[in-house]
C-alpha cells in the first residue's frame, strides 16, 4: 500500500460521521411527532431494538471479519451463502439507492430554497422563461448530478470534506433543536408546549393515526427511518484499524442515532403544541403568522422549526413581528443544514453502492471498463454510466408530461420494498457466518450459541412484516396498483440479477 493510500484512511470520527449522515435523518424526528407525538418515541425504540442495534452488531462483526474485502455487503453474504444469493441482494439494493439519487437530485433544491429564502419557491423557478419549476428542478439535478461525479471522482479525500460537513451540519441542527427546546422549557418555567402524559406515550394526537392499521403504517415509517447502515459496508477496507474501528463506529454510531432520534421528538414537545401547530381544524399556528402552507410530511421539519423560532421569540417577550422573524431565520438556518446533510448524504452514496457492486462482484458481470480505477482509486467509468443513467430518467420525469410523473411513482413504488429487503440477505447471511468456523471472527458480540439466532429472526421478521404490510396496506386502503407495482419491484430486480449472473455463469463455465 502506498503512502499515499494510507494517508487517505478513514479516521474512526470521520467513519461516525459519514455512518451518522447517511443513516441519521433530521426530517424523520419532526415528522414522527407530526404523525403520532409522543407515542412514536416507543415505536423508534421498539424499531431500534427489533431491528437496527442487532443489524448494527450483525455488520460490525461482518465488516471485522472481512476487513480487507472491498466488495462489502456482497463479499460478507458470499462468503457466508453463496455468489448467486449475494448477486441478487446487492444488486437490488443498488438499484434502490439510483432512484434514491433521482429523487433526491431534484428535490434537494427544495431546502436550498428555504436556505435562502425561508420558503419553497422551486416551483416558480425558471430559467429564461422557458421551462417550468419541474423541469427546471429537473435541469438543476442533472447539473447536480454531473458536479458530484466529477468532485467524487478525485478520491476518498474530497468525500471525507464534504460528508463531514454534512454530518457537522445535522449535528448542528440537533444541537439547535435540544438547546433551543431547553431555553425556550427554562424561559417557560417547565411548561411543555405539549402536555405530558402516561397515555400520550401511547396514543397519537392525530385522529388519522389510531387504528391498529394506521399505527402499523407508523411501525414501517419507524424501521425505514433507521435505513442505509450497510451502505458504509464497502468502506471497511478504506477505514483506519478496520478490524477496532469499523465495529466500534458502527456501535457507536446505532446507539447514538438510537438516543437521539427518542429525546429529539421529545423535544419537540418543548415547543410545539400539537393542536395549535398541526391540527388543520385549528390551525392556529398558521392565522398567527400568516403562513398558507398546508402541513405535509415534505414541509413538516421546516414549519417546526419556524415555530420553535417563533415560541422562542414569545418566551423571551419579544414583540409578533419579531417572534416571526425568529421563525423564519430558524427556517433558513433549517434549510442550509439540510441541504448540507443531503449533500454530504450525496457524496457517499454517488461511490459506495458502486463501490461494492462493481468491486465485490465477479468482474465477468461487468465491463473491464467499469472496474479501471483512475490515479485517485476511484472506478470513474463506471461512475460516469451512472450519472449517464440518472441524468437521462431524470430529464424523462422532468420533460416526459404527466406520462413521465407517474412512470417516476411507479418506480418509486417498485423501489420502496426493495430497498429494504437486502437487510433481510444480509440478516439471513449472519447464520451462515456463525456457522462457518473457517471465518476468524476478530469481533464479536453475539457469543451464546443460540442468542444470535434469536437477534436474526428478529430482525428478519421486524422488516419482513414492515414490507408485508407495505405491499397489503395500499390495497387496504383501495389502491391496489401500488400494491402490485410495489410487489412488481423485488421481483423485477431479482429476475435482471438472475439473468445477469446466469449469464456470467455460462460465459466463466461456472457452477457455483
Amino acid at each position: 500500500m502506498s503512502k499515499d493510500s494510507k494517508t487517505s484512511k478513514l479516521t474512526l470520527g470521520a467513519l461516525i460521521l459519514m455512518i451518522f449522515t447517511s443513516v441519521f435523518g433530521f426530517n424523520n424526528i419532526p415528522r414522527a411527532f407530526y404523525l403520532m407525538g409522543y407515542a412514536s418515541i416507543f415505536w423508534y425504540i421498539l424499531a431500534a431494538i427489533t431491528f437496527f442495534i442487532p443489524y448494527a452488531f450483525m455488520l460490525g462483526e461482518m465488516g471485522a471479519a472481512f476487513g480487507e474485502s472491498k466488495g462489502g455487503i456482497y463479499s460478507w453474504m458470499e462468503r457466508a451463502v453463496n455468489p448467486k444469493f449475494a448477486f441478487v441482494g446487492t444488486f437490488m439494493w443498488f438499484a434502490s439507492y439510483i432512484i434514491w439519487m433521482v429523487n433526491v437530485g431534484s428535490s434537494i433544491w427544495v431546502p436550498f430554497s428555504n436556505a435562502i429564502f425561508g420558503v419553497d419557491k422551486t416551483q416558480g423557478w425558471s430559467i429564461f422563461g422557458m421551462t417550468t419549476g419541474v423541469q427546471t428542478l429537473g435541469i438543476l439535478g442533472i447539473l447536480w448530478i454531473i458536479l458530484v461525479t466529477f468532485v467524487t471522482s478525485k478520491g476518498l479525500d474530497k468525500i471525507k470534506k464534504v460528508t463531514s460537513i454534512g454530518g457537522t451540519a445535522i449535528m448542528c441542527i440537533n444541537v439547535l433543536l435540544f438547546v433551543g427546546g431547553l431555553v425556550i422549557l427554562i424561559l417557560n418555567k417547565g411548561e411543555m408546549a405539549q402536555p405530558v402524559s402516561f397515555e400520550a406515550f401511547f396514543k397519537s394526537p392525530n385522529e388519522n393515526f389510531t387504528s391498529m392499521i394506521q399505527v402499523f403504517s407508523f411501525i414501517v415509517f419507524a424501521i425505514f427511518a433507521f435505513g442505509g447502515l450497510e451502505v458504509v459496508g464497502s468502506l471497511v477496507d478504506e477505514t483506519e484499524n478496520a478490524k477496532v474501528n469499523f465495529p466500534k463506529g458502527l456501535a457507536i454510531s446505532a446507539i447514538v442515532i438510537s438516543v437521539g432520534y427518542a429525546i429529539g421528538i421529545f423535544m419537540i414537545g418543548t415547543f410545539t403544541n400539537w393542536d395549535f401547530v398541526f391540527s388543520s381544524e385549528n390551525n392556529g399556528f398558521a392565522l398567527a403568522t400568516g403562513s398558507t402552507a398546508e402541513v405535509t410530511l415534505g414541509n413538516v421539519s421546516y414549519i417546526a422549526m419556524n415555530n420553535m423560532g417563533y415560541q422562542l421569540g414569545h418566551a423571551l417577550n419579544l414583540s409578533e413581528p419579531h417572534s416571526m422573524q425568529v421563525g423564519v431565520w430558524l427556517s433558513r438556518f433549517m434549510g442550509l443544514s439540510m441541504f448540507l446533510s443531503l449533500t454530504g448524504a450525496f457524496f457517499t452514496l454517488i461511490f459506495s453502492p458502486l463501490k461494492t457492486i462493481i468491486e465485490g462482484t465477479p468482474k465477468g458481470l461487468w465491463p473491464k471498463t467499469f472496474s479501471k480505477k483512475n490515479e485517485n482509486g476511484m472506478c470513474v467509468n463506471a461512475m460516469i454510466v451512472q450519472a449517464i443513467i440518472v441524468c437521462v430518467m431524470m430529464a424523462f420525469i422532468a420533460f416526459g408530461g404527466q406520462s413521465a410523473t407517474k412512470f417516476f411513482e411507479i418506480l418509486t413504488n417498485m423501489t420502496n420494498v426493495s430497498m429494504t429487503i437486502p437487510y433481510m440477505f444480509v440478516a439471513y447471511a449472519f447464520f451462515g457466518f456463525k456457522r462457518d468456523e473457517t471465518i476468524q471472527k476478530p469481533f464479536t458480540i453475539y457469543k451464546g450459541p443460540n442468542f444470535y439466532k434469536l437477534c436474526v429472526a428478529l430482525v428478519i421478521f421486524t422488516v419482513g412484516f414492515a414490507n408485508v404490510f407495505t405491499i397489503i396496506e395500499p390495497a387496504i386502503n383501495g389502491d391496489l396498483a401500488k400494491t402490485l407495482w410495489s410487489i412488481a419491484g423485488p421481483v423485477f430486480f431479482t429476475i435482471i440479477a438472475l439473468v445477469m449472473f446466469t449469464r456470467y455463469e455460462k460465459k466463466s463455465g461456472s457452477t457455483k
